[in-house]
């Protein structure tokens, strides 16, 4: 199965290719859009993230299908001056530790009942803010709340709050990721939009007759602001070659030269690529859709089982499509043994932003899960934005059972899909909906699963279902069936019925 397997061998010569390549053709940004400017050279977060090239533990049956390892290459060599595009300006990460707040005024409350925080300041340029501590194992117990500047303006913003309970989006305990003492405890990010000022506050919750004294907050609070960095630049096409560029949808796309640029792939980027080869070209921005006819013909290449009930490919635009800096991830890849069910959720990131900004939610989310949280990668497999884009995610293969860190407890076996968003008193878009029908009745399809189906899975241990235990759930569930949990939000999981009905048709159930 050559869509299944990855040689040392491919990835390296993968490595070495120079092709002329097609990038997304992204309409001018908007004012104050964290694409619209050159990203700060910030510090990373001290001492967060795992390492380049983290020791795997073995493969756990019960929990991964093992490790891809990715060979150590040489980088390929940069490109001359004026021979080929310049790469795209990474991102940056501020970490500011958290001070203690002056108590209020109106009542007598001790350091830790006052909560912490900072005081209205400037920053370099930022889009995304998160507040992340010590102790993955610690909950943080109360409010987060953050106002922010926009870059060059003088007003801001009112309160806003951050989802403090986010440890149900993580890897599986006892994991490899988990187990790498490099995850830390984090709240939800909350996307802003360009800003240069921030103030933030975290107060525990209040005392009461049951609970005379706060629960103290934990250990190590600092506040993260996120500059997402610059989206990739467009390419032109290849002489003589007609590409279709990464459009997203709701994005006037601008006109595309013709003068021939080819791009040197890092060893990172090549190796990210390399796993979606019989999908779509090296270094390609984006996973073309096909018919269900092209699609079952496929499925007879890359998931022969799959037949007839498969829903057509959906286009996905790839991770070199939305710009991810590959050298932040961990180098190889994890996977699991199948994909029997996809979870649904939503980022909880706030719904300020526009579809040509959901490249930059992807690249801060990305960063904050990696560079703040400490995790190896992206957490979901794919993400989809409010106009029905759809992404790939975590690193390893569209078409393979990647194992992801979305769902604690459940990501053995699974898929986690995040909409882009939040959605406990907000309709999530149709077209978002749409999408996640399309995303499930094909990826869902390549592993024989019904949309509309039950499946029983085997808890990891989590916050509802203790670990062992066999929980039977809808094949589309929304992340509150596996742990105790808003997640989706209310709006969204009232749309997951819509979502199994369309995606079982798709496949031609």
């Amino acid at each position: 199965m050559r869509a299944l397997l990855v040689t040392s061998v491919g990835v390296t010569c993968a490595a070495a290719l120079t092709l002329p390549l097609a990038a997304p053709a992204l309409s001018a940004p908007a004012a104050h859009s964290a694409s619209a400017r050159p990203p700060s050279l910030s510090p990373e977060s001290p001492g967060s993230g795992p390492p380049s090239a983290r020791t795997e533990a073995a493969p756990d049956e019960a929990n991964e299908g093992g490790t891809l390892e990715v060979p150590e290459v040489p980088e390929a060599a940069p490109p001359r001056t004026g021979g080929t595009r310049a790469a795209a300006v990474a991102g940056s990460t501020q970490s500011l530790p958290l001070e203690p707040l002056a108590a209020p005024s109106d009542r007598a409350v001790g350091p830790a009942a006052s909560g912490q925080g900072l005081d209205r300041r400037t920053a370099r340029p930022f889009s995304l803010v998160g507040v992340v501590w010590d102790d993955a194992e610690a909950e943080l117990h109360g409010t987060v709340q953050v106002r922010t500047r926009a870059t060059g303006g003088t007003s801001w913003s009112d309160w806003q709050d951050v989802e403090t309970h986010n440890a149900e989006h993580a890897a599986d305990l006892g994991s490899a990721e988990r187990a790498s003492g490099a995850v830390r405890g984090a709240t939800a990010p909350l996307w802003v939009g360009d800003s240069d000022g921030v103030e933030v506050r975290v107060r525990p919750e209040a005392a009461d007759p049951q609970h005379p004294a706060a629960v103290p907050l934990p250990e190590g609070l600092r506040l993260e602001l996120v500059d997402p960095g610059a989206d990739p630049a467009p390419e032109p096409a290849p002489a003589g070659r007609t590409v279709t560029p990464a459009a997203f949808v709701g994005n006037p796309v601008p006109p595309a030269t013709t003068t021939a640029v080819p791009e040197v792939l890092t060893a990172e980027s090549a190796a990210t690529s390399a796993v979606n080869a019989d999908l779509a070209p090296l270094g390609a921005t984006v996973i073309p859709a096909l018919t269900k006819a092209e699609t079952e013909e496929e499925a007879a290449i890359v998931a022969a089982g799959a037949k007839p009930y498969i829903g057509p490919r959906p286009k996905i635009v790839t991770r070199k499509g939305w710009g991810a800096d590959e050298k932040l991830r961990e180098r190889n890849f994890a996977y699991t043994k199948s994909v029997k069910a996809a979870f649904v959720h939503h980022s909880a990131t706030g719904n300020n932003y526009t579809c040509k900004q959901a490249p930059s939610v992807l690249r801060s989310i990305y960063r904050y899960h990696v560079k703040s949280s400490g995790w190896r990668d992206f957490g979901y497999n794919f993400a989809v934005d409010k106009c029905g884009n759809i992404y790939e995610g975590r690193a390893g293969g569209v078409a393979k059972a990647v194992l992801g860190a979305h769902t604690l407890g459940f990501n053995t076996n699974t898929m986690g899909v995040a909409v882009l968003g939040t959605y406990s008193s907000t309709n999530p878009p149709a077209a978002a909906v749409t999408a996640v029908s399309k995303l499930t009745a094909w990826k869902l399809g390549l592993f024989g699963a019904n949309p509309k189906g039950k499946v029983t899975l085997v808890s990891g241990g989590s916050g509802k279902y203790s670990k062992g235990k066999k929980v039977k759930m809808n094949v589309i569930s929304g992340h509150r069936d596996g742990f105790a949990t808003e997640c989706p939000g209310a709006r969204l999981y009232k749309k997951l019925g819509t979502a199994r009905t369309s995606s079982a048709k798709l496949q031609g159930r």
